[in-house]
């Protein structure tokens, strides 16, 4: 090996570490935001009036478990996704995937 090539290895590594720093931070500042605007959201809707934030908590959860449902049974009693659990289905999916998001990212950020 050549000193060009033991060169070129050792940029492209500390680009890639660079790069992987700055988006751990990006995805860490992200999350933590999310995490901030949620519970702005729940601070709002619950000054706004205690009743419909409990309703409207029961409502997502009765579409996230619907969804789960849709998600996880067997596909030998599926029929063909239409309508409702469509609809179910991506709630979960995104419930889901911002949980995901948020307990691997904002478990890290100091604003817990």
């Amino acid at each position: 090996m050549g000193v060009r090539s033991v060169v070129k290895g050792v940029g492209e590594f500390l680009v890639e570490t660079v790069g992987e720093a700055v988006a751990e931070v990006v995805l860490s500042l992200l999350a933590c935001a999310l995490l901030g605007l949620l519970a702005l959201i729940v601070h709002v809707s619950w000054s706004f009036s205690p009743r419909v934030t409990i309703a409207g908590a029961g409502l997502l959860s009765l579409a996230v478990a619907h969804g789960a449902w849709r998600t996880f049974r067997t596909q030998a009693k599926a029929r063909r996704r239409r309508g409702l659990a469509a609809v179910t289905r991506v709630v979960f999916t995104a419930t889901a995937a911002t949980a995901a998001f948020l307990a691997f990212y904002a478990s890290g950020c100091g604003c817990l």
